[in-house]
């Protein structure tokens, strides 16, 4: 996201007060909400049936189940059953806390890499009320474990490009989490495995920019040259290239242990191998199987939940929010327009950054051969979108233009509060209420 920029730091933005205070609320506020019904229903829902079976045998270590995905989400699953017990508390807290904990890291992502206290507080309100975030939050399934790593990665990345103590060590210590964080990222899910390549080519690409004219010391020049000055492009390779592959590979640990048939080092390249293979085999239909161009337009969503559970009628509608999923579209336009017509700095290469990451993202899942994809698929990609919009929004505010902003707050919450009883398990009136939520007939 926002922390992948290409640019240099843009001094004339430091006169801006850190929003710290409000990330802080923001996300203890989403926390609170994500946890309000968290136990209902009190059974499995949707994907849930296929990895609460596996994060037991991670308890027992008796024998692997689920073996398409790494471990770590059904890692932090069987930990919190540990510690809450095997009931629905314990099964979703560890979405809870990453959704949160991300919710809060991309903010200050926002922050550092662009210095705007309007766009980092926008971001998040509008994050936060996206329907997507909150509700991969409230669900164990593998994405949340994925998203909440990759946004303290570029939380980390922002904070290494930025170095606002200006020491070397501390930026170095920011260079080794990103690429701790990344690696974790990856042993989530592979859905974010197209941006974890991407702050070691961007560091390479700024700092080949930063020695235009001697480009013979490329790899072990670092004094004044950017985008981290004192780390050289070598040492920087180390901590975004070199750790993140250690860091994912570490996670399969666990898989050594197993009673039968455990993981053994020369093995574990084929592993991933034998993954990629046993999801790309999945191809009988979905009811709610959906392809790319339907999640960018918010038009096949997923029924995580629609049956009397708990004493009432009760659905959970897997929906981006109606007014934000579009809004977003016309955004990346006018993100993409300034960054490729004017380039004048920090603000255009950054916009510049989302849209790209945003096509990528999108792009993958549009040539991807996996025959069944679904609407969480997106996820990842609605963040920048989101990031997209906050940041014109922002712009337009900070130049005195201040009613879209106002107006996009109030339909995004106003929205969110009309649809939340669909989107958090709350009872409901009668059988048929989904009437109320499914706008088109698409949504039904």
């Amino acid at each position: 996201m926002t922390a992948f920029t290409l640019a240099r730091i843009d001094h004339s933005r430091h006169d801006q007060r850190d929003p710290a205070r409000w990330c802080a609320i923001i996300a203890a506020a989403f926390f609170l909400l994500v946890m309000h019904r968290l136990g209902i229903p009190s059974r499995p829902m949707f994907d849930e049936i296929h990895y609460l079976p596996a994060a037991r045998r991670l308890i027992d270590l008796s024998s692997r189940l689920n073996p398409e995905h790494p471990l770590v989400g059904k890692q932090l699953i069987a930990w919190s059953m540990q510690v809450f017990g095997d009931n629905p508390m314990g099964w979703r807290v560890p979405s809870a806390l990453l959704g949160s904990i991300g919710l809060w890291a991309m903010m200050r992502a926002i922050w550092w890499a662009s210095l705007s206290r309007t766009a980092t507080v926008l971001f998040g309100l509008l994050l936060a009320t996206d329907f997507i975030w909150f509700m991969m939050s409230r669900i164990a399934l593998l994405d949340m474990a994925m998203a909440g790593f990759m946004a303290l990665a570029m939380w980390q990345w922002a904070l290494a490009w930025r170095n606002p103590s200006g020491m070397v060590w501390a930026a170095r210590l920011h260079l080794m989490l990103t690429g701790l964080f990344l690696g974790i990222s990856l042993g989530g899910k592979w859905n974010g495995a197209l941006l974890v390549p991407l702050p070691g080519l961007l560091f390479a690409l700024n700092r080949w920019e930063a020695l235009k004219g001697r480009r013979t010391g490329l790899l072990w020049a670092s004094s004044g040259a950017g985008p981290v000055p004192g780390v050289p492009l070598i040492e920087a390779a180390v901590w975004l290239g070199v750790v993140p592959v250690l860091a994912y590979f570490a996670t399969f640990l666990p898989a050594f242990y197993y009673k039968v048939d455990p993981l053994t080092v020369d093995r574990l390249i084929s592993w991933q191998e034998y993954m990629l293979q046993l999801q790309d085999s999945v191809k009988k239909p979905h009811n709610y199987m959906s392809q790319w161009w339907q999640w960018v337009l918010n038009i096949r969503p997923i029924w995580f939940l629609y049956e009397n559970t708990n004493g009432a009628q009760r659905g959970v509608l897997m929906l981006g929010n109606p007014f934000t999923m579009l809004a977003g579209l016309p955004a990346l336009g006018f993100c993409l327009w300034d960054g490729v017509k004017r380039r004048e700095g920090q603000a255009d290469r950054l916009r510049l950054l989302v849209v790209a990451s945003y096509i990528l993202l999108v792009g993958f899942w549009a040539i991807n051969g996996k025959p069944v994809q679904f609407y969480y698929h997106y996820m990842l990609a609605s963040c920048f979108l989101i990031a997209a919009l906050a940041l014109v929004l922002a712009e337009w505010w900070d130049l005195g233009l201040r009613w879209p902003a106002k107006v996009t707050l109030v339909l995004a919450f106003g929205i969110a509060i009309g649809f939340y009883p669909i989107i958090s398990a709350a009872e409901l009136p009668r059988k048929n209420s989904f009437l109320d939520y499914t706008w088109l007939d698409s949504w039904k």
